[in-house]
């Protein structure tokens, strides 16, 4: 990786102000650290955090928590971090002509020339390994989907290119960890994590057609697709129905997850949707398509809204 720093270094757009890239870590790190996003944390919280759900709903529904659920938390939030790196490294090495014509992407490290490509796919290639070993120390049939994981993946960048729903395959790619984490605990994939899964597509669609907003004019006038174009004003109208379908089917998942029999633990667990909903609530009446701050604001504060449904998991598995 020795084509790093062949520009002096620029600002990120939609860098956290003062994050730890930009403070602490070595100058030469910098580049490959921020074509991870690791100066934007809230991708990694929304990698993990349907994770983290199917982990508590899988022990609600076993009553068999344990102290290998302790490591298959920690291994998640590692695994998100690399993978969200993994991930975001590829999206840049394959839109990197693109990204030099939009704006708030221009300064990305590939387009403004401060990594290259073969140092960019080396990269890649060491944080998907550091993240297979972690893979690999779960059950077999979680790691049989974790590189099933790989298709939308792979995928998920070329969408903006050939549908209108491109925020529909990230869905697919960022919400793979609910079925895992769920047969890595149980044993089996079952019909809860795939209710739940789906919630949690539904839960991208809301946030990421907010986020793709900031880039509709440019996108227009370079031909990339998003969900944000595709709605226009109707916009307000579709994040109702994701936040409803996120809502209802994150019950669901709690429903069929539910120990029978006990429905104080049934009720408590039901409290995290529904408290979720009203955050999403919030996030939709706040949605103003002309103001790119706010809508940065309101997307990077679904790591709260995802983190509103944990304690009411957490409570219901030990009522």
């Amino acid at each position: 990786m020795t084509d790093t720093n062949r520009t002096p270094e620029v600002e990120i757009a939609d860098a956290v102000t003062g994050n730890w890239v930009d403070r602490f870590a070595p100058v030469r790190m910098r580049p490959f650290l921020r074509l991870s996003r690791a100066d934007r944390p809230i991708g990694t919280w929304l990698l993990l955090l349907p994770c983290w759900w199917g982990l508590m709903l899988a022990m609600i529904h076993t009553g068999r928590p344990g102290f290998v659920d302790l490591w298959i938390a920690l291994g998640c939030a590692i695994g998100a971090f690399l993978m969200r790196g993994a991930g975001c490294t590829w999206n840049d090495i394959t839109d990197r002509d693109i990204d030099g014509s939009v704006e708030r992407t221009a300064n990305r490290p590939i387009p403004s020339e401060q990594v290259g490509v073969r140092a960019a796919l080396i990269w890649m290639c060491m944080q998907s390994f550091l993240a297979l070993l972690i893979l690999l120390t779960f059950p077999p049939m979680a790691v049989l989907l974790g590189f099933a994981a790989i298709i939308p993946v792979a995928i998920y960048p070329f969408a903006k290119r050939f549908t209108w729903w491109p925020q529909l395959f990230l869905g697919l790619a960022f919400n793979w960890g609910a079925l895992l984490v769920w047969t890595a605990h149980t044993g089996t994939l079952g019909w809860p994590a795939v209710v739940l899964y789906v919630a949690g597509i539904a839960w991208t669609l809301f946030y990421d057609t907010i986020y793709a907003h900031q880039d509709a004019e440019d996108d227009a006038l370079i031909g990339v697709k998003s969900t944000a174009r595709l709605f226009g004003d109707a916009t307000p109208k579709w994040l109702r129905l994701f936040m409803a379908s996120t809502v209802c089917l994150l019950g669901v998942a709690v429903i069929l997850s539910a120990i029978d029999g006990n429905m104080l633990a049934l009720v408590v667990a039901l409290g995290g949707p529904w408290a979720m909903g009203w955050h999403l609530a919030w996030q939709q009446r706040g949605f103003d398509p002309e103001d790119g701050p706010k809508l940065l604001h309101l997307f990077r504060s679904n790591r709260d809204a995802g983190l509103i449904p944990l304690p009411f998991f957490a409570v219901a598995l030990f009522v």
